[in-house]
């Protein structure tokens, strides 16, 4: 069974509140919509498989008039990580036992005008412990004052707590959501952090700020941009975008590897991939 300590159960904590947060305002925008969308919660029980060990989770998606696909996942997941991946996971290679607690979102819109948005932060133990995650923005039409309103919040987010976070974690992003195999980025970027350790509190208050930086900045975008007309050629690009960003989530994504190998729910993992795409 797994009993988390006093800071895993305040980082659980935190993660479960921020889902509660963002699906009420993204409620809220399908409502200004005239649509009556709300998330669907289907919970998920690790312990259900042999092979696992114990927690699960809460996998939340909506389908809706200005959310094509948004999921909002929440998991607490511990145990022991298998041979092999152990020696990957910052901390595991002497003693394969872990805990991680953390947040995922993924909105993939109806309109190509409103970006399409990525946001996890996690909280994991192993003989470290440490606070990872970030934000980035994939716009398949992209508006550079969007992409500076969206900066400009997680920039605010990482000056208040290091002046060097944003240098660092924006060029991170740059680096780390990029599609090698196309020579192409997955979307304007944002910022991207992991291993941040030492000082709990500070670090776990740098990601709560992360969270907060989200709610700030993603949902102004879509009002702004979600009653844009569109046409069927900016639709079909918007399609063929997200054939990218599918790639970048089966082929390089972190995330996906941490769930598939340490026996996470198959849906609430791959609910990042988007409803429709094409490859033409």
């Amino acid at each position: 069974m797994l009993v988390p300590d006093t800071q895993q159960q305040a980082a659980r904590n935190w993660f479960e509140s921020l889902r509660d947060r963002i699906c009420a305002e993204f409620e809220a925008i399908e409502r200004e919509a005239g649509s009556d969308a709300s998330f669907t919660y289907t919970p998920w029980n690790r312990e259900d498989d042999p092979e696992a060990n114990g927690g699960g989770g809460v996998r939340g998606v909506m389908k809706g008039k200005v959310f094509e696909k948004v999921g909002v996942n929440v998991s607490t997941v511990g145990g022991d990580l298998s041979g092999d991946f152990a020696k990957t996971i910052h901390g595991a290679g002497e003693n394969p036992a872990f805990f991680a607690t953390g947040i995922s979102l993924v909105a993939h819109m109806a309109n190509p005008h409103v970006p399409a948005v990525h946001m996890n932060t996690r909280f994991l133990a192993t003989t470290k412990r440490w606070f990872g995650g970030g934000a980035d923005l994939n716009p398949p039409l992209p508006y550079a004052e969007d992409s500076e309103a969206f900066h400009a919040e997680f920039k605010a987010a990482c000056d208040a707590h290091d002046p060097d976070y944003y240098a660092r974690f924006s060029k991170w992003a740059e680096e780390y959501f990029y599609i090698p195999h196309r020579g192409v980025h997955r979307g304007v970027g944002g910022i991207f952090y992991d291993h941040l350790e030492g000082d709990f509190d500070a670090n776990f208050a740098f990601t709560r700020a992360v969270g907060d930086a989200f709610l700030a900045a993603y949902p102004s975008i879509v009002r702004k941009r979600m009653n844009q007309p569109f046409d069927a050629a900016e639709e079909s690009q918007m399609l063929e975008w997200r054939g990218r960003y599918a790639e970048f989530n089966l082929v390089h994504d972190r995330g996906t590897l941490f769930g598939l190998k340490t026996g996470g729910n198959i849906d609430a993992i791959l609910m990042s991939l988007p409803p429709r795409a094409i490859w033409p």
